[in-house]
């Protein structure tokens, strides 16, 4: 075994765990495992843990890693793990000493509010993954109350636009159709550069100097703060793809005003008729949170009914979890039994939801990005970001042209009409 990196949580990690891979493989380390962890939730936390015991288990003499949120956070829980050989925060792991041979330092997590710049590593290609993933930002200015996260990846910076057209331009010559653009709050993009460049402004650059991409996508988007250069692009720009995912929480006014979100129910409403009026094909995903401390039966139906209000077609929910040390978690806190059941009828609102959808689009034509082998043929997504199933055997990374035959209620089939690009 030479390095293997075992990643948990948001894209960031995904991207972050190339350039660690990139690093290790240059400082010439053997038989390591590296832990990239995610500090979002507790059980995020947990199995974290449950892997590394794991790890340590199947592989006795390989050297473990451990870094990202949780490790920045809680470096103390993992240095009292005997499996663990070094630990590292979020800022030494992607700096190339961190992992000298020569380096015996077992604990190497700073301060990282004292971060003030983001460095763009440059990334050739991402395994076994048939789109890439570019950062742009990193870190975050607000404190919503239950989130850990500013904690774990420090203030918000940002990556200049120079660099970023660099990085997806190197990724789309070595094969990649589709692009997403990441950070922890990329709507939040700019203000610390040269000329406080917008993310819809960048985004605007970065087409217009990587002509040759096909597609991009954007990762999570806080609906109050979307320029107007990016609502311009959803309008015009057929490259940016008709998937936006919502940073929503809840859909109730004071469930919103005590997480501290910068946004009211109104508010999401109004951006998703605003975007649907522009683009009509838009659809939307959001993260939503269930139980949230305080939450009485009707604050939950007000979230319940957002499903329906904001459009959603894609849901990510969350029960409640406590992060110590947030305000959150010195609020009245609700039965873990009634956040799992508050959890479960959102999960179901949203099944129900994406499988109305995945019917609707029967009949229809699809782009679609084929990414892996299935069990019967392959599996894409639409630029929907639906999942498919094409009977058809091609490279990952190739964008086909599909006729939609058939829809279950988590995938679609289909027949390939035309093969649009290569990778």
């Amino acid at each position: 075994m030479s390095v293997e990196i075992v990643t948990f949580g948001c894209r960031l990690n995904s991207y972050e765990s190339e350039v660690m891979k990139d690093l290790a493989a240059q400082a010439g380390l053997t038989d390591t495992v590296i832990v990239n962890t995610c500090a979002v939730t507790a059980e995020a936390e947990r199995q974290a843990r449950q892997t590394i015991r794991k790890l340590r288990r199947n592989n006795p003499n390989a050297k473990i890693i451990v870094t990202g949120c949780a490790a920045q956070v809680k470096p103390e829980q993992f240095a009292a793990m005997p499996e663990v050989d070094r630990i590292l925060g979020n800022e030494e792991k992607l700096q190339a000493g961190s992992y000298g041979l020569d380096d015996d330092a077992r604990v190497r997590v700073n301060d990282i509010m004292s971060v003030r710049e983001t460095a763009a590593h440059m990334i050739a290609g991402f395994e076994d993954r048939a789109r890439a993933f570019v950062q742009v930002q990193q870190g975050c200015d607000h404190r919503c109350t239950f989130c850990i996260i500013p904690f774990g990846r420090g203030n918000s910076r940002s990556v200049p636009i120079g660099r970023v057209v660099e990085q997806v331009r190197e990724l789309v010559r070595n094969g990649y159709n589709e692009v997403v653009l990441t950070g922890v709050d990329i709507t939040s993009y700019g203000p610390d550069l040269p000329g406080k460049p917008t993310l819809g402004q960048m985004i605007r650059r970065l087409l217009a100097n990587v002509p040759e991409l096909p597609r991009l996508r954007l990762s999570s988007l806080d609906p109050v703060e979307i320029d107007d250069d990016l609502f311009r692009l959803i309008a015009e720009e057929p490259r940016l793809l008709p998937h936006l995912h919502i940073s929503l929480q809840a859909g109730d006014d004071m469930i919103l005003k005590r997480m501290k979100r910068r946004h009211l129910r109104a508010d999401a409403i109004a951006f998703v008729e605003k975007v649907k009026g522009l683009r009509p094909d838009m659809v939307f995903g959001a993260d939503l949170i269930a139980g949230f401390p305080t939450e009485t039966d009707a604050m939950f139906e007000n979230t319940l009914r957002s499903v329906d209000d904001c459009d959603l077609t894609y849901l990510h929910v969350f029960p409640y979890s406590e992060r110590p040390g947030t305000p959150a978690a010195r609020m009245p806190q609700l039965p873990v039994e009634v956040r799992k059941e508050r959890a479960a009828r959102l999960r179901a609102a949203g099944e129900a939801r994406q499988a109305s959808f995945l019917a609707s689009r029967i009949g229809t034509e699809a782009e679609v990005l084929m990414e892996k082998p299935g069990s019967q043929g392959m599996l894409g997504r639409t630029e929907h970001f639906a999942p498919i199933l094409l009977y058809t055997d091609v490279a990952p990374g190739t964008i086909l042209r599909a006729r939609i035959t058939g829809a279950g209620a988590e995938q679609l089939t289909g027949r390939t009409v035309d093969i649009r690009t290569a990778a």
